[in-house]
């Protein structure tokens, strides 16, 4: 997304200065605590706190301020990137308060907070021994980790997850665990050298500054690092004077100049506010496209003969977009009649497979047997898939002293991933073959408003960049839950070769989908249909196979499975 066009550096509902001297409504010697009070006892605060859920709660909703990994298009790339905002300005001029009321009045559902507080160096012995004492220099550009900053907000506009460091403030350190962040609609980046650095600036859609007297700051940042950070007056004080003010002065007003919005009074200038929530909702709005646009544009596919893969999963995504079951249907019947992937692979259809399929199709199926045969064609599956692992040459030797010339695996840990719910019956059949398998699992639904695909809940076990992915779903009709999945593992650096999905039944018009957006996803499963019905269920199907598994009541449409919400 091209950044939006500068503001020529105006100041917005506001003078330069507070008011007279002495107007001040709050009073430095008012604020503070008394003489005598003695010192606070020292709290362990971060940049991060873990005990608070990454949520904003307004008077009228919620705010997902973690963000989410948003959705994407049918060739599984992000439809459009992330508007970031930065928030500059001195220690303590409110650009946190600003940072959140900007988000309530955006009325956007996701949404990521990062603060540069987070992103401090790692300090040496020496360096921490002058934290201690207050004769380190933390308001000083060097003190900032700017290659991990840049990192960081790259991924994220990109949709991507990041880790973000946790920085204690009171043992000056990182702690060994770190924060998962995902990309969101608006990321909003502050801290007090944000515009410092040329190459962090390029990544900022809009630019402001939070311009707060003098006195205001030096009041907050007393009495935060006093009642926060068990810090007493007249270190805070000679650190303010011996770095915070000569910083601010030296490095951070200069970057007023670069702002596209200087904002005097913080959090008290609402006018100033609602200016920044306009502009940014102006280059969010995307109006989406109508049915009949949709269609008339795969209609122009099929004239200009591109290749039916590319026709066949937009016509998917037209359907998730929006279109009507009648539109949706005449799309996706497109696909017959046209060879499947080259990454698919089907079990192969022995009559004992034939079989089972026909004892879970049938719907006169007792539950009891349903979830027999369902087993076994799901160990059958398992190891039909490990058979496309990589594995090298190895000799053994034998209880008889012999060599035995064999095979081993060639990687580092296999992990599997059941998308939620009924892709967790595969895991038992998972572990019953993969000793110490490591197992995630993720959750989709449906955002009823926008018919989007959403992530809910994630969790995955860590370092899985280096491992082969078992993605499991037991069905795929659409394959728009499979295809957020995948994205959501790449946003996890895991490499696109290195993940397996594996479904017991799919349409063809999901597999085309999932291989158009991911050429390197090998798809593996024991049945293929050839048709989905006006609402995208697989015909003939299965049934809602987390239904007939489960014991619970079907949903009024008769659906496949969808997870209970997720799109298949």
């Amino acid at each position: 997304m091209s950044s939006p066009p500068a503001y020529p550096g105006i100041r917005v509902s506001g003078c330069w200065t507070l008011g007279a001297e002495g107007s001040n409504a709050e009073s430095l010697d008012r604020l503070l605590p008394p003489v005598g009070a003695g010192r606070s006892p020292r709290k362990r605060t971060t940049s991060q706190c873990k005990s608070e859920p990454p949520l904003l709660r307004t008077s009228k909703r919620t705010i997902y301020t973690a963000g989410r990994p948003p959705w994407y298009n049918e060739h599984g790339t992000q439809s459009k990137e992330a508007f970031a905002i930065g928030l500059g300005g001195g220690s303590a001029s409110g650009k946190t308060t600003v940072a959140r009321m900007i988000i309530e009045a955006l009325d956007v559902p996701w949404v990521v907070l990062l603060s540069m507080d987070s992103f401090y160096k790692v300090l040496t012995r020496q360096q921490q021994e002058q934290a201690a004492h207050n004769n380190f220099n933390f308001d000083h550009p060097d003190a900032f980790d700017f290659d991990l900053i840049i990192s960081t907000l790259k991924k994220l506009k990109q949709g991507k997850s990041v880790k973000v460091p946790i920085y204690d403030f009171t043992t000056h350190s990182r702690k060994k665990d770190w924060k998962t962040l995902y990309g969101a609609n608006v990321i909003i980046f502050e801290g007090i050298m944000a515009f410092a650095d040329k190459t962090l600036l390029e990544l900022l859609d809009m630019k402001i500054f939070v311009d707060t007297d003098s006195d205001i700051r030096l009041v907050r940042r007393l009495r935060r690092d006093i009642s926060e950070r068990g810090r007493d007056i007249e270190g805070v004080i000679k650190q303010y004077n011996k770095f915070v003010k000569p910083a601010f002065d030296q490095y951070i007003q200069p970057t007023m100049r670069v702002a596209d919005i200087v904002v005097p009074r913080g959090s008290g200038n609402t006018v100033a506010i609602d200016l920044i929530v306009q502009h940014v909702h102006s280059q969010l709005e995307e109006p989406r496209a109508p049915a009949e646009a949709l269609v008339q544009r795969h209609k122009s596919f099929q004239e200009a003969w591109l290749p039916w893969v590319e026709r066949t999963c937009r016509a998917a995504c037209c359907g998730l977009g929006g279109c009507s079951q009648a539109q949706g249907a005449a799309l996706a019947s497109a696909h017959q009649c046209h060879p499947l992937p080259r990454t698919l692979s089907v079990l192969k259809s022995t009559p004992q497979v034939r079989g089972m399929h026909t004892i879970i199709r049938d719907r006169e199926t007792s539950r009891d047997e349903f979830i027999f045969y369902s087993k076994r064609l799901m160990r059958l599956l398992i190891e039909h898939a490990l058979s496309f692992l990589p594995f090298q040459d190895c000799v053994v030797q034998t209880p008889q002293g012999q060599d035995y010339a064999g095979k081993c695996y060639a990687g580092k840990q296999i992990t599997g991933v059941s998308i939620l719910r009924a892709g967790e019956t595969m895991e038992p059949a998972l572990r019953a073959v993969c000793k110490d398998v490591r197992i995630g699992t993720i959750l989709i639904q449906t955002n009823q408003q926008t018919g989007e695909p959403e992530l809910h809940y994630l969790r995955l076990p860590k370092d899985i960049s280096d491992d082969h992915v078992i993605l499991m779903d037991c069905t795929v009709s659409t394959g728009a839950a499979a295809m957020m999945a995948v994205r959501v593992l790449l946003d996890h650096d895991v490499p696109e070769d290195k993940i397996f999905l594996l479904s017991l039944l799919m349409a063809e018009m999901g597999v085309h989908s999932v291989a158009y957006a991911f050429p390197r996803v090998r798809i593996i499963t024991t049945a293929v249909d050839k048709r989905v019905n006006d609402l995208f269920r697989i015909i003939p199907g299965i049934g809602n196979f987390g239904d007939r598994y489960f014991g619970t009541d079907a949903v009024p449409d008769g659906s496949d499975d969808e997870e209970g919400g997720s799109t298949g």
